[in-house]
């Protein structure tokens, strides 16, 4: 009896323990419904009504249930969610395949320059790099369910275009230059010509500084062409930034061909006053420069980000674009305006001095314009980027006649416009 009295007692301990662990699963799943999608806010789906007929229902939870809620809502709030994960990952893939994409192109033409001994395609590879890149971002842009279609999208086709126009003409360029010089001497030393030691970790530095050129020169497009925010058109802005956009890309193509021409005619008048040079100095390089920040401004409007463009940190990562043009092209010894300037004006000072101050005096630096005799030297020196630096200090012992031959039929350095 004892013993039956013991079992009949376990039994009645498991019944319990058994009816107290339903109790709590049943009340964990009525807890965690309030947080499934499908069921948020109290909501209960797929009822039915006393005739039978599927229907929706609502359920108060601690306390009244607001009136303005409906399925719709629910609806667009799912929607809502699902659209952000969507654009992040297709943003992350874009930007992702852009940075392996880049690296990798430059790696590969770093070894097969280094096992030739040539820079040949030096500058063709950043050029083919651009395109590359646009043509990802297109496609891997509209990757994933939900995502906005490039050619549903009228500023990816725009900024696409007119990215591939300017890159395209870049890539033609350096093609024409890379006939033209039939090398380049920035790469005697590391490849060893001449008799020298090679130095292949220079020569990766090279290919590693253009990858980086090309990568932080594309942020805005790849900023464009990875966003998934449907506008119904183009704003005024939005208008207003395209057609200066394409103003900066021809100003750029039309001063290095009428460079290239004045060249090939044999440097008539001592220095270029072709067309546009007439009113800058280096009008190539304005429009390069100015190119980059119309396209930053222009991706505003492609931000996901729902308080705008000027809390989407994406978005102002794009700056560096325009901001690293400017830093070659104002700043880098070796490329732009500092090395067109300072001691290479020497050519120009010994065949005709005052000429050519006269020149410089009344002709900006950068932003093509009239009447820049009329600006004060405080002025030139700031805004207008006509830096002392630029200035030509005479040196002893330099020779005209080797610095003439050093810019004869260059183009550009190692940028993508003509030089000066």
């Amino acid at each position: 009896r004892h013993l039956l009295r013991q079992c009949q007692s376990h039994k009645m301990k498991m019944k319990k323990n058994l009816i107290a662990t339903v109790v709590i699963l049943i009340s964990i799943c009525s807890n965690a419904s309030a947080f499934a999608p499908g069921n948020a806010l109290g909501v209960h789906q797929s009822t039915l009504s006393t005739n039978g007929a599927p229907t929706t229902s609502f359920r108060k939870n601690n306390g009244a249930y607001p009136s303005e809620i409906h399925p719709a809502a629910i609806k667009r709030q799912r929607k809502s969610i699902t659209s952000v994960q969507t654009k992040m990952g297709s943003q992350a893939l874009v930007y992702g395949a852009a940075v392996a994409t880049t690296f990798g192109m430059q790696t590969i033409g770093f070894i097969a320059a280094y096992l030739l001994k040539t820079e040949t395609f030096y500058d063709i590879f950043g050029g083919v790099n651009y395109l590359l890149l646009a043509l990802l971002s297109a496609i891997l842009g509209a990757t994933g369910d939900g995502a906005l279609q490039w050619i549903d999208d009228p500023r990816k086709i725009l900024t696409t275009v007119l990215f591939g126009v300017s890159r395209g003409w870049l890539l033609l360029f350096l093609s024409w230059r890379a006939h033209e010089r039939k090398g380049d001497s920035r790469f005697d030393e590391v490849l060893g010509k001449g008799g020298g030691t090679p130095q292949p970790l220079n020569f990766l530095v090279y290919w590693m500084a253009q990858a980086f050129w090309v990568m932080l020169v594309s942020m805005p497009m790849l900023f464009v062409n990875s966003s998934n925010v449907i506008k119904p058109g183009f704003s005024g802005f939005d208008i207003a930034l395209a057609v200066l956009f394409f103003v900066g890309v021809f100003t750029e193509i039309v001063a290095d061909i009428q460079k290239a021409v004045w060249v090939k005619r044999g440097r008539l008048g001592d220095f270029c006053k072709a067309g546009v040079w007439k009113y800058s100095r280096h009008p190539n390089y304005f429009g390069e420069i100015f190119q980059w920040w119309c396209l930053f401004a222009f991706s505003y409007s492609s931000s996901q980000n729902p308080l705008g463009g000027y809390a989407d940190p994406l978005w102002w990562a794009g700056i560096v674009s325009p901001l690293f043009t400017m830093q070659i092209l104002l700043n880098m010894q070796p490329t732009g305006i500092s090395n067109a300037e300072g001691k290479s004006l020497k050519r120009y000072y010994d065949k005709c001095p005052e000429r050519y101050a006269k020149y410089r005096d009344n002709t900006s630096i950068l932003i093509p314009f009239i009447g820049y005799g009329f600006i004060p030297p405080f002025l030139k020196r700031t805004i207008f980027f006509d830096f002392e630096r630029y200035e030509y200090k005479p040196q002893s012992g330099e020779s005209a006649d080797n610095v003439a031959k050093k810019d004869e039929m260059e183009g550009i350095r190692d940028y993508g416009t003509s030089g000066d």
